[in-house]
């Protein structure tokens, strides 16, 4: 049997409402609970509320000699900032590149000098964020911050944890790592000859284009899954015996795009005829859905295919 002192830094209220003669939770909401060392207690209480108005209320001038030892330290790549100026810069795109800001401390503990907190980043950017122009692209981030607290109570070291790379995904700035995903999936679908699941994939108001000279490029650009049915894939099914995609290559690219290497083999109802043509998809994808289609093909071999 052991003996370990448990400090909770959290309580819950909790909102009740009954249902089918039984109690449930509505709503449950958490507090902090004061920390057994009243220092400790103390640090948090300075800390949360001075990143509360930074952050949330955008108080750059909290940035001072109050709350930050003068040679502040943030561990960061690809060098460390240093200073309370320093700080005040960094957190100054935050501020400045994003509007409807959240910033929640979702759970704070201590012990000693040290502080953790687990924390949830949300808004829009709208403004410049470290050089990155406004894109209006929602972002979510969680991550967590080590402290390190002054003997005086100040602010004097932190290291944050975060994905950075999903923050880049959800600024557009790199591609999302599921897209090569979505479209592998769009193509197994449609060799399944799922149309429904290859339409579910796509964007409400994607923008479709076939190759200039394409037999169904006439109708571009094709906007929404509608039309992309009635224009493109109805008229193939149609008008042609069979329409294979084969030797298909998926390449991640940047800016939220996939290319895919592929071959048309296919064989016309009228006509007989058959093409074998190097072809190309360029994907473009926002939030998991394909936003726009680029089809770059062999247009002479289709042509001559349907020609009598």
């Amino acid at each position: 049997m052991y003996d370990i002192p448990i400090h909770f830094t959290v309580g819950y209220t909790n909102a009740m409402i009954k249902e089918d003669g039984q109690w449930k939770i509505a709503k449950s909401v958490h507090y902090p609970l004061k920390h057994a060392d009243p220092k400790v207690a103390a640090n948090i209480e300075m800390y949360t509320t001075a990143w509360d108005r930074i952050v949330n209320e955008g108080r750059l001038d909290f940035f001072n000699s109050e709350y930050f030892t003068e040679d502040v330290v943030m561990h960061a790549e690809p060098e460390n900032v240093v200073g309370i100026e320093g700080m005040a810069a960094f957190y100054k795109n935050f501020i400045t590149g994003f509007s409807d800001i959240e910033f929640t401390i979702n759970n704070v503990f201590g012990e000693g000098d040290q502080l953790v907190k687990h924390w949830t980043f949300k808004g829009t950017h709208t403004g410049d964020f470290f050089g990155i122009p406004a894109t209006g692209n929602k972002v979510s981030l969680d991550g967590s911050t080590i402290t390190r607290m002054s003997p005086d109570g100040r602010i004097a070291e932190e290291r944050d944890f975060m994905d950075n790379m999903s923050l880049m995904a959800q600024l557009g700035v790199v591609s999302s790592p599921g897209n090569v995903a979505v479209v592998d999936g769009l193509y197994q679908s449609f060799a399944k000859g799922d149309v429904p699941a290859v339409l579910a994939v796509m964007d409400a108001n994607i923008v479709w284009n076939e190759a200039e000279g394409f037999p169904y490029a006439d109708q571009n650009p094709y906007q929404g899954p509608e039309a992309v049915l009635n224009g493109v894939f109805a008229r193939i099914g149609a008008e042609w015996e069979y329409w294979n995609l084969t030797d298909i290559q998926l390449h991640d690219m940047a800016d939220n795009k996939v290319l895919a290497t592929l071959r048309y083999k296919a064989k016309h109802k009228a006509t007989g005829k058959t093409i074998d043509s190097q072809t190309a998809h360029l994907w473009t994808l926002k939030d998991g859905k394909i936003t726009a289609f680029q089809q770059f093909t062999d247009t002479k071999q289709a042509a001559e295919a349907i020609n009598q």
